[in-house]
Formats: C-alpha cells, structure tokens, sequence
C-alpha cells in the first residue's frame, strides 16, 4: 500500500521554482533580497558577500581555490543554490570555462542595503492613534486560537467553538487534497488530510501558505506578488499596528485571509483601521530547520492501547478522537482507548493510517 506523503516546501524552495522573469522581478525588493540571503548556507552568504562589489565573473575554478580539502561537498551545495535562486548566473567565456557573476538586480539592492542601512517596509503607527494594542502574551493567544479554529473547521466544521467564515479563497485550498466533497454529502477529510492535522504547526503554515499562493492566479493574483507581499510582512515588527490603507487591493483581499490563519490581526479605530502581525507571520521568511523544534510530548499510551492526552487543546482531543474513543474529558487531561475493532478497521480503511504518525504526534 503506498505512503501518502505531503512535502511542506518553504518559502525559498517556491522563489527557486519561479521563471526567470518572475525571480528578476521579485529581486526589485529589498526585503526579497535580504530574506534569500538570510536563507542561504553558511558558505553561500560569504561567497554572496565576497562577490558583492565585483562586476566581473568569477571562474568557477577560482572559487574551488578558495576551498579547504574537505570544503567541496559544501561548495558544491552553495553553489547549486545560488543558481537556483538565480543570486549567481552561470556563463561561459570562449575557452568554455565556466564562471559565476551575481544577479545584477539582487547585486543592487544589497549594495544599497548594506551601505545605506535598511528601513522597514512601512512604519508602525503611532501610540496616539492605537490607544492600547494587545500584549505578546495576547497576540500569541489570539494566534494560537485562530490557527486551531482553522484546524478544527478541516477536521469538522460543527467542532469549531465559535462559527467562521473563511474565505472562498481559503476553502479552495481545504478542497485541493485535504477534503474530499461527494454530491449530497458533507466535505470528509483525506488522507492527506489526516497526514495534514500530524504535521507540526510550522509544516502546516508553509503547507497552506503554499497552496494559496499556487491557487492565486485561479483568483487574478499574480503569485510573484503574494510571495513578495508574505515575505516583506515577515519583516514586519512583532506586535506593531500598521495602518491598512498603506496597501494595495491585493494586499488588502489577502491581509483578510491571513487573519483568519492567525498570522495577523486586524482592528478598527474611530478613523483608521490597523492590522499586527503576529509570531506566525514573523516567521515566515525562517525555514522549516529553523523553526521546527521538537516539544515534550504529551500523550501517554498503555499497553493496553489506552491513551492519556495531557492538553487542554480542543484540536489535540479532535485528531485523537479520529482514530479512538474517547472516555474521559478533564481540563487538562483526555483519556482515550482503541476503537472497536470494526470501527476501528473501517477508519483505517478511509485514511491508511500510519503508525509511525501517530507516534509522531506524541512526541510533538
């Protein structure tokens, strides 16, 4: 039987896969340039800022003289990137050699970058006008309960706490694999769905992120606008108010669905309305390494199959009680046990499920 696997591409492995054209395009901002550069390996960053002020190419050959005896296997890595992300065009002189010459666009900008500092994409707006904004610990909280609504209304809508409205937009990304829509019946959730609700959170926003940015030309969006859009928000400050009428109508229409993720949240003075980034967003332009750290776990399993959830989270019950049966519900604490044997085979059935992801999801 095969393993379904979804991949959860970050935000460089999307910029790489872009046309040429649409790459160049995206190196007109500063915020693009500076989010590839921080995303690079250690050895790409230094050949990038060593190559910075030179005009002319650089042999292939005179960048392997720079290496120790053990250093190829990481120049090669560097190298290959660079290319992918088209920061180093590879050409060719008359004797057929090979040579590298950075970007011209992406040369500029970190030129500028570095020498006359960098500056924010907007600034904040003032106290006077914000009043009282929510603390970090609020921000986190309102993140965190948007982002499992989000989760909940994939496993069953009649499970979210409060109703919600997502977007058209954002329902075409449940429907392109997560859920499954016969005539006449309620939306199921896949397979990919389920392996979808075992990913880590971090896996799970560039899962979505991803998919939206891949449905956007369906809605007349042109996805290299998006990701510049998503990627300078990343460098947005946590917990800041930034006036909405600083954006396009694009930008508009998508700042709507990011605060249905969580990723920001909007609100409306007397005159001006505002919107505040939180810890989601600002971790947009870090990669999956980066931010993915493993947790304690918090479920405990007997020999005898019966499970004890340590969490008040309303989501971690719901994609337990997928494949077992709940007991006994505490505060903080859900006991659980195998389904019967029946049922239990007919939802192994529907979604293949995979061990080694239900051991997964306890230790996260």
């Amino acid at each position: 039987m095969p393993e379904v696997r979804i991949v959860a591409k970050n935000f460089m492995d999307m910029v790489a896969a872009l046309p040429a054209m649409k790459l160049d395009k995206l190196y007109g901002s500063t915020f693009i340039c500076e989010a590839v550069l921080r995303s690079l390996p250690p050895l790409a960053k230094k050949y990038v800022l060593q190559m910075l002020f030179v005009d002319s190419p650089v042999t292939a050959k005179s960048m392997e003289e720079w290496l120790l005896a053990d250093g190829y296997s990481k120049h090669k890595v560097s190298i290959d990137r660079l290319l992918q992300l088209r920061v180093f065009l590879e050409v060719n002189d008359r004797k057929k050699e090979t040579s590298y010459k950075m970007n011209t666009k992406f040369q500029s900008n970190m030129q500028k970058y570095l020498v006359f500092g960098g500056t924010l994409p907007r600034e904040p707006m003032p106290l006077s006008v914000t009043v009282r904004l929510p603390t970090l610990e609020d921000l986190e909280a309102y993140a965190l309960e948007q982002w499992e609504c989000f989760l909940l209304q994939l496993i069953n809508s009649a499970q979210a706490e409060r109703l919600t409205s997502f977007s058209s937009s954002l329902m075409r990304v449940f429907q392109r694999g997560l859920l499954s829509a016969r005539e006449n019946e309620a939306p199921k959730l896949t397979e990919n769905g389920f392996q979808f609700l075992l990913m880590d959170t971090n896996a799970q926003l560039w899962y979505i992120i991803r998919e939206y940015i891949s449905s956007s030309e369906d809605r007349g969006v042109d996805p290299t606008d998006l990701i510049c859009f998503l990627l300078e928000l990343s460098f947005h400050t946590l917990g800041e108010a930034y006036n909405l009428n600083t954006l396009t109508d694009v930008q508009k229409h998508a700042i709507k669905d990011l605060a249905d993720l969580g990723l920001v949240k909007l609100q409306q003075g007397r005159k001006e309305s505002w919107f505040i980034p939180t810890k989601l967003a600002t971790n947009l332009s870090v990669s999956l390494s980066d931010s993915s750290s493993r947790k304690e776990g918090f479920v405990v399993v007997e020999t005898n199959f019966r499970m004890y959830a340590y969490s008040s989270s309303k989501l971690h019950c719901e994609i337990l009680r997928l494949f077992s049966r709940l007991f006994l519900s505490f505060s903080r604490m859900f006991i659980l046990g195998s389904q019967q044997r029946h049922q239990q085979s007919q939802r192994t059935s529907q979604i293949r499920l995979d061990c080694g992801k239900l051991i997964e999801i306890g230790l996260r």
